[in-house]
């Protein structure tokens, strides 16, 4: 289940940089802030995602 939310998360936040671009490009301010909104978003979960390995990468150092 992590491969896939850390995927899912890198590919919203691809998604973000594009929609962001995109909306450069065409001087679109909403496209361009709703592409900002996915980047952090998915970097956001993606952080999630890193504390969540960490923890346990703890519990079984712990372990031992």
């Amino acid at each position: 289940m992590g491969f896939l939310d850390k995927l899912k998360n890198k590919t919203q936040r691809a998604k973000g940089r594009a929609k962001e671009e995109a909306g450069h490009q065409t001087r679109d301010p909403y496209l361009e802030s709703e592409g900002t909104k996915d980047r952090v978003a998915g970097g956001a979960k993606q952080a999630g995602e890193q504390v969540k390995d960490a923890a346990k990468e703890v519990r079984r150092t712990m372990e031992r």
